[in-house]
C-alpha cells in the first residue's frame, strides 16, 4: 500500500477511532496521542495491510490494545531498562567508553519514552521524514507532531542531564 492509498483507505477511520479511544480514556489529549500511534503502527504495517480482510477492525483492535496498555501504564512501576550495546570508533579507549556510555544512556532514555513520542522521534530523526509527512501519515496536525517531538527531545535532554550529574557525583 502506497502513501496515497493509505491516506484514502486508512485516514478516514481516524474520527471513528478517536471516538472509540475517548470512550476508554478520560483525557482527550491522551486519546489523540493513541490515535496518532495507531495510525503510525498502521503506516509501518502498510505493506502487510492487503493481507487483512477488515482493516477497520484491525485499527479498532489496535486502538483497544493501546488504550488498555495506556490505562495499565498508569498503574504499574517503570520497568527496568534493557542494556544497549553501541559500538564507537573513538581513538582513545577512555573517550570511546565515555561516548559508548552516553549513547547507551540516550538509547535507554528513548526506549523509555511513551510509544507515540518514541515513534515520532524515530520517524523524524531515523527515517528522515518531514513534519508534514509525519502529520499526513498519522492524520494529525503538524502542530501536534511538533509538540510531541518537542516533548520527546526535552525529556531525552532532561533525563540525560540528570544521568550526567549523577555520574559526576559518583566520581
Amino acid at each position: 500500500m502506497d502513501q496515497k492509498q493509505f491516506i484514502q483507505e486508512v485516514l478516514p477511520l481516524r474520527s471513528q477511532l478517536l471516538f472509540y479511544a475517548r470512550r476508554f480514556l478520560a483525557n482527550p489529549e491522551q486519546a489523540e496521542d493513541i490515535i496518532q500511534e495507531v495510525l503510525m503502527k498502521l503506516w509501518y504495517m502498510r505493506e502487510k495491510l492487503a493481507s487483512y480482510e477488515n482493516i477497520p477492525a484491525l485499527a479498532v483492535q489496535i486502538t483497544k490494545h493501546l488504550c488498555l496498555n495506556c490505562l495499565k501504564a498508569h498503574s504499574r512501576k517503570p520497568e527496568e531498562l534493557d542494556s544497549v550495546s553501541i559500538e564507537s570508533e573513538m581513538p582513545s579507549p577512555y573517550t570511546q567508553l565515555e561516548q559508548k556510555d552516553s549513547v547507551a544512556h540516550v538509547m535507554k532514555i528513548i526506549n523509555r519514552l511513551p510509544d507515540l513520542q518514541r515513534t515520532i522521534l524515530r520517524m523524524r530523526h531515523i527515517d528522515g521524514l518531514e513534519i508534514d509527512e509525519i502529520a499526513a501519515i498519522t492524520g494529525s496536525r503538524p502542530e501536534a507532531i511538533r509538540m510531541n517531538l518537542s516533548r520527546a527531545r526535552k525529556k531525552v535532554k532532561e533525563l540525560f542531564l540528570k544521568i550526567q550529574v549523577y555520574d559526576e557525583r559518583k566520581k
